[in-house]
């Protein structure tokens, strides 16, 4: 029966919008079962801590509920709902004052192609990328994971863009690094 609803739901997104417009708080539930796992993990590539990024992430679907109005059925609403997850993940991380970012002059250098055979596991990679310094992490995610440019990472995070291009380098210099340790101990080549 389940299964069903969920069909429903993506059949019917922009009546099921304007039912959660009206207030209606199945509607409204409806709309967090079928986005709530995705949103979680996007709170959770920004903020390592399951908890912090869950209360994010409710804190985002107060925020999407409660601006539901200003959704135009112009781009996936799917998109719509992550941006907002992005915004509240920096926001918390801004709060905290997680977030230091490296002012070093960026410099343009060629990063070495990461060796196709090293063997990681999503699990492992989630983990090297939650061991970054936040400031690395939050550009590299904004990056490679969520396909921003270097401008749009400059002006959602209140920094230049060369430091952006900056945090983008150092960040995947550490992980190259990292995977090379861990390449060069599992085979025990260290």
């Amino acid at each position: 029966m389940k299964a069903l609803k969920i069909i429903s739901f993506y059949r019917n997104e922009k009546a099921l919008i304007k039912r959660a417009l009206e207030g209606n708080q199945e509607a409204q539930r409806l709309i967090y079962e079928a986005h709530a796992p995705k949103m979680l993990s996007i709170c959770r590539q920004y903020i390592k801590d399951l908890q912090f990024a869950e209360d994010t992430m409710i804190g985002g679907f107060v925020k999407v509920f409660k601006h539901l109005h200003t959704y135009r059925h112009e781009g996936s609403f799917e998109g719509w709902i992550r941006r907002i997850m992005i915004r509240e993940s920096i926001s918390f991380l801004r709060k905290k004052q997680f977030v230091v970012f490296d002012d070093d002059a960026y410099n343009e250098y060629e990063l070495a192609e990461v060796n196709s055979s090293y063997e990681i596991d999503i699990d492992q990679l989630q983990k090297l990328i939650d061991a970054l310094p936040e400031g690395y992490k939050m550009v590299f995610v904004l990056y490679a994971v969520e396909g921003y440019k270097h401008l749009e990472i400059a002006q959602m995070l209140g920094i230049s863009e060369s430091t952006s291009k900056s945090q983008l380098y150092k960040a995947r210099r550490w992980l190259q690094k990292r995977l090379k340790e861990k390449n060069s101990l599992g085979y025990g080549t260290h």
